[in-house]
């Protein structure tokens, strides 16, 4: 276990410092960044897998610490990937917002015919309000962001407590009936889990269609 553990580990240190790199890439070349470092995470979830089940292996006296150190390159991979969606979310409101100002500037106005006169000051006005949406937009689903991946990282904490509870119990002989009442908790808390992100969905959805 040891040997993928500090592969995992230097390739988590590895991400946090490409992750600088999405500042200063130019537009050509900030793509291909941004999917290298997916691909990296991509590859660290694989490897935690392979981790969880390895240090459920681990003699009784070592269990709890490798599994602990697993969590944690979990929670630090976890906080990777939020950060790497906000940055591609703040990049497409960004870009979104380039494309809607040059559409605007390369219109045609005219004196002509009112019907198609489009007063500058409104299509500013309407601009600059377009601008303050997205802002909201990002910020919301940023925080919604944080929000699941907060619920992912008690999700797993709850799955490690579990797992450690079942190996003390284990240990310590504790009747069945102790056991099935533990994993009964779990499975409530689960749900509980998906309610709460059920919820923040649908607060996200509904604050998305007020603002727009």
């Amino acid at each position: 276990m040891e040997p993928l553990y500090q592969q995992t580990h230097k390739q988590v240190h590895e991400v946090q410092s490409h992750m600088g790199r999405l500042e200063t890439a130019d537009k050509q070349s900030l793509h291909l960044v941004e999917n290298e470092i997916q691909a990296s995470i991509d590859q660290i979830f694989s490897r935690l897998e392979r981790l969880e089940i390895l240090s459920s292996k681990e003699p009784p006296n070592k269990r709890q610490n490798a599994k602990l150190r697993v969590d944690q390159l979990k929670y630090d991979v976890q906080h990777l990937q939020s950060a790497l969606r906000n940055f591609q979310h703040r990049r497409y409101a960004r870009e979104q917002q380039e494309r809607q100002r040059e559409e605007l500037l390369s219109r045609t106005f005219t004196t002509n015919d009112s019907d198609t006169t489009i007063p500058m000051d409104e299509s500013l006005q309407f601009n600059s309000s377009l601008q303050k949406v997205h802002h909201g937009m990002d910020d919301l689903i940023g925080g919604g962001h944080s929000i699941l991946d907060g619920l992912r990282a008690q999700r797993l904490t709850l799955k490690g407590t579990q797992k450690k509870i079942l190996d003390i119990a284990n240990m310590l002989g504790l009747s069945n009936t102790v056991m099935r009442l533990i994993e009964k908790r779990a499975f409530q808390d689960k749900y509980f889990m998906i309610g709460g992100m059920l919820l923040t969905c649908v607060v996200m959805f509904l604050v998305v269609q007020y603002l727009t």
